[in-house]
């Protein structure tokens, strides 16, 4: 933290601080020779950079008097890769390959996003067979469960409570194993790709999915059960990290954070996109305006996903057999992808039909693979609602095989920074509430 002469940090007009200090990794003997100076009893905590819970690694600069935060400055960057900017020098389809690395709980929503955004900037938005569009919303309700259980588990881990985590880590692993047969990864999938899906469900998806379901509503409940009505665990949750609805407007928070504020706003429903104006489901919120009504909220919505993925299961029998994408060559791989018996990597079938044809055919593939198609030049936002808020994505292209720039939208970029609001004033002990009820992905908050 190095002092400088310029106050970047005040608004026009607005009087400059005696000394602004500016957070860089390479500070620490910086702040110490400056507050040793001061006459009251103010102390500067540096928490991090750690890696609290599951959340990601970041650090706080806090000033405190006695356990009562004074300041509060997050530092963030530990994590960022670089994704946004490698994407201008990959393809279109392998775009998919990199969003889902931003975010490694919820990556299947960067992918579908990043999918849609590209689908309109085709123009085939419109064009996305049933049966696509219902995978989609499948794997995005499936992976909102999963975040949603980390997201919690991590919450009271944090307290110092193991059982509702082992909760969440054995559902969520339930979880992981259905995308593992479905799309043959466990995570960072590139699943939802520009055009629809990569795959169809295998032949015992549905009976697969059955089983998840039956799984899921018998055990869902246990977190709640532990938690929701535990005196020890609301004294922790109710008041903390409070952020009313003037907060959440000024910040650009959204949901969980926002519905927690009294405002059922959840894009499925206020901006329908797929096919979830089809599905009955309710948009859950809360007036407490704090950590506990964000627990709540979380909750409650994996039942209400539950709902939506009964209701996408029957619509997934009806179309069985139809495509799952646009039947437009250029926007896929020359064979179906299947998974090997085993679930890892191709299969027999799926290696035969590219390599058991003719040269010009291999030579085919080779450019499709190593080119990509190319995209209409213009721009697009696409949003959609992520587990933690509204997640964004903002293409460019020029016309060529590549993006020209990309960015993405994470909600937990806007709930960090509005941290300080949360916290300031309140106690130290809560701001470890206050965190963990935004649930912040730092892969995706730093990009």
């Amino acid at each position: 933290m190095s002092e400088m002469n310029e106050d970047i940090y005040a608004a026009p007009g607005e009087a400059t601080g005696d000394a602004t200090y500016y957070v860089n990794g390479h500070d620490w003997d910086d702040v110490i020779a400056s507050q040793s100076e001061r006459a009251d009893e103010i102390i500067v905590v540096n928490v991090g950079p750690v890696h609290p819970s599951t959340h990601g690694v970041m650090r706080f600069v806090m000033e405190l008097d006695g356990e009562t935060i004074q300041s509060m400055r997050p530092g963030i960057g530990f994590l960022h890769t670089g994704i946004e900017k490698n994407m201008e020098y990959r393809t279109w389809t392998q775009g998919s390959a990199f969003v889902t690395r931003m975010n490694y709980v919820s990556g299947i929503h960067n992918e579908a996003v990043y999918s849609m955004a590209v689908d309109k900037l085709l123009g085939i938005d419109d064009k996305i067979p049933r049966r696509g569009q219902d995978l989609r919303v499948l794997q995005l309700e499936i992976n909102r469960i999963a975040n949603h259980l980390t997201a919690t588990g991590a919450n009271c881990l944090e307290l110092g409570a193991t059982s509702p985590q082992e909760v969440g880590l054995r559902e969520r692993e339930r979880i992981l194993e259905f995308v593992e047969a479905t799309t043959g990864l466990r995570m960072n999938n590139a699943y939802i790709r520009p055009g629809g899906v990569q795959a169809d469900l295998p032949d015992d998806g549905i009976e697969l999915l059955d089983q998840l379901i039956v799984d899921m509503k018998n055990n869902l409940h246990e977190i709640a059960d532990y938690t929701l009505g535990n005196p020890i665990f609301k004294a922790r949750l109710q008041g903390a990290g409070y952020l009313d609805l003037t907060g959440c407007t000024m910040m650009g928070a959204t949901g969980p954070v926002l519905r927690a504020a009294g405002i059922p706003w959840d894009l499925r429903k206020t901006q329908p996109y797929l096919t979830y104006d089809q599905y009955d489901f309710d948009v859950c919120y809360e007036n407490t305006c704090d950590a506990y009504g964000r627990f709540k909220i979380r909750c409650d919505e994996m039942y209400q996903s539950i709902r939506i993925i009964e209701q996408v299961r029957d619509a997934l029998v009806e179309t069985r057999g139809e495509p799952f994408r646009v039947e437009d060559e250029r926007l896929h791989w020359p064979s179906d992808l299947t998974i090997g018996q085993d679930g890892q990597g191709n299969s027999n079938e799926h290696i035969k039909e590219i390599m058991g044809q003719s040269m010009e055919a291999l030579i085919h593939h080779f450019k499709k693979v190593t080119q990509g198609f190319k995209v209409p030049a213009g721009q697009v936002y696409v949003a959609i609602e992520g587990p933690s808020g509204e997640l964004g994505m903002h293409v460019v292209s020029d016309g060529g095989t590549k993006p020209y720039r990309s960015h993405m939208r994470d909600p937990g970029f806007h709930h960090v920074q509005a941290l300080p609001l949360m916290c300031e004033g309140g106690m130290l002990s809560d701001m470890i509430m206050a965190v963990a009820s935004i649930d912040p992905v730092m892969g995706g908050v730093d990009r």
